[in-house]
């Protein structure tokens, strides 16, 4: 199994109070990325030997978490700043082909038998800033938008596909609300402060903990400030992405 992450990985940190538990990815502008131990599964539940996986700065999943890979034509790729719940399934090929008489893979059975071959989706894509509650189970092709949140027990059928800042709950999951309002949504995703280091987000600190629900003015007032502030550190440090 390949694991790919930011450019300014700096290894793995077996001294982390958390190691027991996770992989613990570290990174030389701060931050770390935590996989548990056991995540990468094939239909015989060892180890997957194959695909890969990309994972962001800041990004976990809970522990007992699982991705199934049955093959290398699937893969995981998940953004920056997300927070997954404990238990979840990422299953990322397994379809079997319904078109024909049976979906069984006759092949398994020897004799020389065959089946067609199976269906495959596309990867499976978690992008930034996106909450996923306990036990979600994920079907291959999904793709979580920025800002997402997907609500604990939730089933995303193959193919999913969310708008940016929605809120899912469900099996199969539908849109609950969003989290903003339409222009504020907009200006976060123009934003996209999840490309900025921590500490941009460390000088900044005090606007991401105020209400963005309540007042829509202020909120914009709020981005407009951060997005100056985006401003001036890419006059000085270069773009960030």
């Amino acid at each position: 199994m390949q694991i790919y992450t930011e450019d300014d990985f700096s290894g793995e940190v077996p001294d982390h109070p958390w190691a027991a538990q996770f992989i613990v990815m570290g990174y030389a502008s701060g931050g770390t990325s935590l996989v548990p131990h056991g995540f990468f599964r094939n239909w015989l539940d060892e180890e997957a030997t194959h695909g890969y996986c990309y994972i962001g700065r800041c990004s976990a999943f809970g522990v007992g978490s699982i991705a199934k890979y049955d093959g290398g034509q699937q893969n995981l790729a998940v953004g920056r700043f997300v927070a997954g719940g404990q238990r979840l399934r990422f299953v990322l090929n397994g379809q079997h082909e319904m078109k024909t008489i049976s979906t069984y893979m006759f092949s398994i059975a020897g004799m020389g038998l065959r089946n067609a071959p199976p269906p495959q989706y596309a990867d499976t894509v978690i992008k930034n800033d996106v909450w996923i509650g306990d036990e979600v189970m994920v079907l291959g092709g999904s793709v979580i938008e920025n800002g997402c949140v997907i609500g604990a027990r939730s089933v995303l059928p193959p193919n999913f596909s969310s708008e940016p800042y929605g809120i899912y709950a469900g099996a199969p999951a539908r849109l609950v609300r969003h989290r903003f309002s339409e222009k504020v949504r907009a200006a976060l995703l123009e934003l996209a402060w999840w490309d900025m280091p921590l500490s941009w987000i460390r000088d900044n600190n005090a606007e991401f903990l105020q209400d963005m629900t309540e007042d829509e003015d202020a909120a914009l007032a709020i981005i407009a400030r951060l997005t100056e502030s985006r401003k001036a550190y890419e006059a000085e440090h270069g773009p960030q992405t």
